[in-house]
């Protein structure tokens, strides 16, 4: 009897060390992912506050609440069951979908420099006197985290799709909730800055109160170089997809000379070569999402763009 208890006692702890190990994998293969997707992350966060911008600051941290909200429910709900299917049956199928949101991407990118150099605004409303519908802002936001959501997702799973099924579940599960907690925990706080900055201003202490005003000063500049930010990432990101996507779907030119380029930078500059070729090819991928990006925009303009014009003017 008591043999037989230690057994059993044997087998149980060799099962929790085998669930350890397990936890332990699965932690690691998870940051790896995450790491991976980090570009994605950065125009995730980059991208977000434009949506708040000039709107009360009581309305600020419930829309990017409801925005977050809405991305966790886009990565849990729709892309996980879906990447995990498609990777299951359908692998073939995820470098043309991923290829998809890069053209988005770029579209997105190109539409929001052209309403800067034609001034005319082609954001999400943010540029307008009147404020936007907040149900108006939250499904735009959502609308294009769920592209972003898609590009990080299926990246993560590019890391992980030597994993069994259940492991890269869980994985991907574990990705999207910590990016979503990660993204717009920053994106909260970076928008109630001005706030804390007024805060720190009405208090007593010259160090302190200059501090404030520092940050309620800085913040409508932080805004719009994160605007800036996101709109390049969106064209980086959109751009790199396309010119991976293109090569592993057998037109191997563009991402050949993109290469050969970033090796001639790297090995001509010596110490600071791995920064001049990462330079080169992400002004590369930046220019290919310019260009992508610009076509659509015209055939959206031509098309799409100009049928609501007419609808709108009968």
């Amino acid at each position: 009897m008591a043999g037989g208890l230690v057994a059993l006692l044997d087998d149980v702890a060799v099962l929790a060390r085998a669930a350890a190990a397990s936890v332990d994998d699965i932690g690691v293969a998870a940051g790896r992912a995450s790491v991976k997707a980090a570009g994605v992350v950065v125009d995730d966060a980059a991208v977000t506050p434009q949506y708040v911008r000039g709107l009360a600051a009581k309305r600020e941290l419930p829309i990017i609440r409801r925005i977050a909200i809405g991305s966790l429910r886009n990565k849990l709900l729709i892309l996980l069951p879906a990447v995990l299917l498609l990777s299951q049956f359908a692998d073939f199928l995820l470098t043309p979908i991923l290829m998809l949101g890069g053209c988005y991407l770029a579209y997105e990118g190109a539409e929001k420099v052209w309403g800067r150099i034609s001034g005319h605004s082609a954001g999400h409303g943010t540029e307008s006197e009147e404020p936007p519908d907040e149900d108006t802002i939250v499904s735009g936001a959502v609308r294009t985290d769920f592209i972003l959501s898609a590009e990080i997702m299926v990246i993560s799973l590019n890391e992980v799709i030597d994993q069994a099924f259940v492991a890269r579940a869980v994985i991907l599960a574990v990705v999207a909730v910590l990016i979503t907690v990660v993204v717009y925990g920053f994106v909260g706080v970076i928008v109630k800055m001005d706030d804390v900055g007024l805060a720190l201003a009405q208090r007593p202490g010259a160090a302190v109160a200059k501090l404030g005003r520092g940050l309620v000063t800085a913040m409508p500049k932080l805004l719009t170089v994160l605007t800036v930010v996101g709109t390049a990432a969106m064209l980086w990101v959109g751009g790199h997809i396309l010119l991976v996507g293109t090569d592993e779907l057998g037109w191997h030119g563009p991402y050949a000379l993109v290469h050969h380029l970033e090796e001639g930078a790297h090995d001509a500059l010596g110490a600071v070569g791995g920064v001049a070729g990462w330079l080169v090819n992400t002004l590369a991928s930046a220019l290919i999402g310019l260009v992508v990006g610009g076509l659509i925009v015209v055939v959206m303009t031509l098309t799409v763009h100009r049928r609501k014009g007419h609808a709108a003017a009968h």
